[in-house]
């Protein structure tokens, strides 16, 4: 089927960053409220893809809510202070050149259920600048990831969007906006249903690229 966009979401399809996650938040967790209790990569690998709000009631659960608020305000500054620091390459083989061949024949864009400022810290770390035509995120509007879907989707005036995710509540949200949705099964979770699977973020260019041209560097 011929898309006439593609959305990416971001951990679990372009990059791994729960380690360098679980350390920063630790940091606010000991710092604030230690007895919310500390996070490892792989719990972070369970919950990434849900909004923030639903994250800090699954994690910090013996907080009240105003304190879950609190920690997890302060838990994403930390994150955004060790992601933008980091030196590591943290993202999948062939992320930059495989986004650079598809933004040559599609608009690209990323929505993502992370806090407002990381899509744009991606942007910058992957050197994806002049690639992503467009982004959202619950952080900036509030909303579910169908909603920004759909958001990114209307101001584009995309008829036949994908969407590449690595849940199932990615699958889901592309069931509610009614796009297709790509499972990257390289990545943090599962998903039931999917219009195709990719084992490897690069085999996203033959899928939708199919014999077409690489550009040239």
């Amino acid at each position: 089927m011929k898309y006439d966009g593609i959305i990416l979401d971001i951990d679990g399809t372009l990059w791994d960053t729960t380690e360098i996650v679980a350390d920063a938040w630790n940091s606010a967790i000991d710092e604030f409220f230690p007895e919310a209790g500390r996070v490892t990569s792989s719990i972070l690998k369970s919950q990434f893809g849900k909004t923030m709000k639903v994250i800090a009631d699954n994690l910090f659960f013996r907080l009240d809510e105003d304190s879950r608020r609190i920690l997890m305000e302060k838990c994403c500054e930390r994150e955004q202070t060790a992601v933008l620091a980091n030196e590591r390459d943290i993202a999948y083989p062939h992320v930059r050149e495989t986004v650079r061949a598809l933004a040559a024949e599609y608009p690209v864009f990323i929505v993502s259920n992370c806090h407002d400022g990381y899509i744009e810290t991606v942007i910058e770390k992957l050197q994806l600048g002049g690639l992503i035509t467009d982004w959202e995120c619950f952080g900036r509007t509030g909303f579910s990831k169908d909603v920004n879907i759909s958001l990114v989707r209307k101001r584009n005036a995309l008829k036949n969007p994908v969407y590449v995710g690595d849940t199932q509540t990615d699958a889901d949200a592309c069931l509610a906006a009614g796009v297709d949705f790509i499972f990257a099964a390289y990545g943090f979770g599962n998903a039931a249903s999917c219009a195709a699977r990719i084992e490897s973020f690069d085999a996203l260019e033959p899928l939708l690229l199919g014999d077409k041209e690489k550009p040239s560097e």
